[in-house]
């Protein structure tokens, strides 16, 4: 059981920082169109949004397998 804990623990972390790099990365394609990067506060819309809430997902996934991997190698 373990095992699996670590593998599903590397696989989420990998793709959480997949994630995080393509958020950072997307951040400046809104110039292409001409939009303003220097805003405050812009509103995400179709896969900026997708992404936002995927990376959100993933960064709780990642916490609740890090505490259960910690149980179980406790006991």
């Amino acid at each position: 059981m373990e095992t699996y804990l670590y593998v599903a623990l590397i696989i989420t972390s990998i793709t959480l920082v997949a994630a995080i790099i393509l958020q950072s990365k997307g951040a400046g394609l809104g110039n292409l169109s001409g939009a303003d990067s220097g805003a405050v506060f812009t509103a995400r819309r179709g896969i900026e949004r997708t992404l936002f809430w995927v990376t959100i997902s993933l960064s709780i996934l990642f916490f609740i397998l890090a505490v259960a991997t910690v149980i179980v190698a406790a006991r």
